[in-house]
């Protein structure tokens, strides 16, 4: 997926990575799979690693998990898995059943809104190799999967695999009400039956790569953090395309929480202040996202106005050209916990 323009984040630095596309020809799709845990670290990588390995200990074919980020007041870990179209599902089905088995959502507590033990499997395509249909097919089967497997679980879908509306994560977050403290577990799930709150609801998807990019303001005021969270979202009049933001508390300060959505980009795609967006193509349609640097200085201005600095920011995970260069580095190697990697990459 060729990209330009896009700067790694603030706090992650890439050592000695050749991050240009690799003649391995893998069908390649990502799984940033959020479940409902970070405070047991040991936990997360046990579902991890149920991605990896089967039962037998026999490590999966041409799968690898990149990155393990883990927020102890959101109480919420994001996993990110790298497969094949055809491996995908195994792999994230075997993780989402150790977890439900290890997470009770009666017991969770966190600032961050969630609604099951595993929050939200997307999944993206990395590369032309991957259809839109692929992608869809695919998070249907883990949808079905999930609710055979785990007798009691409750699916909704979202993006492509929501067939034929093709609804956002966003609009069926809140259909089902997942940006409420309390949700309300009497809600019409898509697959399954209604909830149980030990595992809750999970979303599953597919759509153009999302990344996670969370920037820190000096306050703690979270009012503040949210007039900016609302000024940043696409929705609002000379927001971000692609942008939807949140803001929480967070380790004494307020943290801008963005999902930063690939956008449709014309031929030129998108240039603000002379930065061009990193763009990338799926069945040759361009999409293109909101760069991290961009978002940063939107924040900072904002937050400026409101005599307030910022501490940081960060990207949970990677963009969609990092996450495919790696992923082929790691499976070129077979390297399966490629996370643990941290003399390669530090974030």
């Amino acid at each position: 997926m060729p990209e330009c323009g896009d700067a790694p984040a603030k706090g992650k630095v890439l050592h000695g990575i050749n991050m240009a596309s690799s003649s391995l020809s893998r069908r390649l799709v990502a799984c940033l799979l959020n479940i409902s845990e970070a405070r047991r670290k040991d936990v997360v990588e046990t579902v991890a690693k149920a991605a990896l390995y089967n039962t037998e200990g026999v490590q999966r074919e041409a799968t690898t998990v990149l990155n393990i980020f883990n927020d102890h007041d959101y109480n919420r870990s994001v996993i990110t898995i790298v497969s094949s179209i055809d491996s995908i599902r195994e792999a994230v089905l075997s993780a989402c059943e150790k977890a439900c088995g290890l997470i009770d959502m009666c017991a969770h507590k966190g600032v961050h809104p969630c609604m099951g033990a595993v929050d939200l499997i997307p999944i993206y395509p990395l590369g032309e190799e991957v259809r839109v249909q692929d992608c869809a097919e695919q998070a249907q089967a883990v949808a079905r999967g999930l609710a055979t497997r785990v007798q009691g679980t409750t699916v909704f879908l979202f993006g492509w695999a929501d067939s034929p509306l093709h609804r956002g994560l966003a609009q069926r977050r809140k259909e089902m009400g997942w940006f409420k403290k309390m949700p309300d577990l009497r809600i019409q799930p898509d697959i399954g039956p209604q909830p149980q709150k030990r595992f809750g609801v999970t979303g599953v998807g597919a759509s153009p790569y999302v990344m996670n990019c969370n920037v820190t303001i000096d306050t703690q005021d979270v009012v503040v953090g949210r007039r900016i969270a609302t000024a940043i979202r696409e929705s609002t009049p000379g927001g971000l395309p692609g942008v939807q933001a949140m803001a929480f508390p967070h380790e004494g300060d307020v943290e801008i929480a963005c999902n930063v959505e690939s956008v449709k980009s014309g031929p030129s795609g998108h240039v603000t202040a002379d930065e061009p967006w990193p763009s990338f193509s799926i069945e040759g349609r361009q999409y293109c996202h909101a760069p991290a640097s961009l978002i940063t200085r939107r924040v900072a201005e904002l937050a400026r106005k409101q005599g307030v600095g910022i501490k940081g920011t960060a990207l949970v995970g990677f963009t969609p050209h990092e996450c495919r260069g790696l992923a082929e580095l790691a499976l070129s190697q077979g390297v399966a916990e490629f996370w643990k990697e941290q003399h390669r990459i530090r974030m």
